[in-house]
């Protein structure tokens, strides 16, 4: 339950904070995602890393920042922070906090990945249902989808590829931790923006390419570092 109330506050704090700061500035605070994730984890979610764990997500999310940091065209607008940096923060530390519950769930029951989902669901269902009704929302979408009907189809297909997107997740946090999937979850955006500099010839600047080198070697190097830990 306060796993799923966790993971409904940071998409929610999330989502909020687009409304005061822009789209990439979201992107670049949700990079730290793994900071409070690993930290929170070792505070509450009795888990432990080693020195080189820190030392590679730090330069994981360093790369991911300088990748996707966009440059400043107007440097006379105030940069003071604000509610959106807020709502940020606040959102990573829910992810932080739903790490810490996710690595507690693994070391005391040991779930699988389908059982976390549909418990984690059930829960987030229960918890949105109330404020649904309260607020009158389902009553505009029930009037939105009778004016444009072609978007139950869209629905239907974004629910479908999320909750497969989804079991990937669980399943990956069930067998590596949450860690490792706040790792994956927050370079993808990485490995997105490089795969259209690839297939379409996008051009990247010197302080891309240098994000781009750094994360590549933190992944290179923690993939090392785990697999010869493992075999000792």
């Amino acid at each position: 339950m306060s796993m799923s109330l966790t993971y409904l506050l940071a998409m929610i704090c999330s989502n909020m904070a687009l409304r005061f700061v822009p789209y990439p500035t979201q992107v670049v605070g949700k990079s730290a995602k793994p900071i409070p994730v690993m930290v929170l984890g070792v505070l509450l979610g009795r888990k432990s890393y080693p020195f080189k764990k820190y030392i590679f997500v730090f330069m994981i999310v360093l790369g991911i920042v300088l990748f996707m940091l966009k440059d400043k065209t107007d440097v006379s607008k105030e940069t003071s922070l604000g509610v959106g940096e807020l709502l940020l923060f606040l959102s990573l530390l829910m992810d932080g906090l739903t790490g810490a519950i996710q690595e507690r769930i693994r070391a005391e029951s040991k779930p699988s990945g389908l059982q976390m989902m549909y418990v984690g669901n059930a829960w987030s269902t229960c918890f949105l249902l109330l404020p649904i009704i309260i607020t009158g929302e389902y009553g505009s979408f029930y009037q939105f989808s009778q004016r444009y009907p072609y978007v139950l189809k869209d629905l239907l297909l974004l629910g479908v590829t999320s909750a497969a997107g989804q079991l990937f997740l669980y399943s990956m946090v069930s067998e590596s931790g949450p860690l490792v999937v706040s790792i994956v979850t927050t370079t993808r955006k990485f490995f997105t923006v490089l795969g259209s500099v690839i297939l379409f010839g996008n051009t990247l600047s010197g302080r891309q390419w240098t994000g781009a080198i750094v994360v590549f070697t933190a992944l290179f190097l923690d993939a090392f570092y785990s697999k010869s830990s493992k075999k000792k």
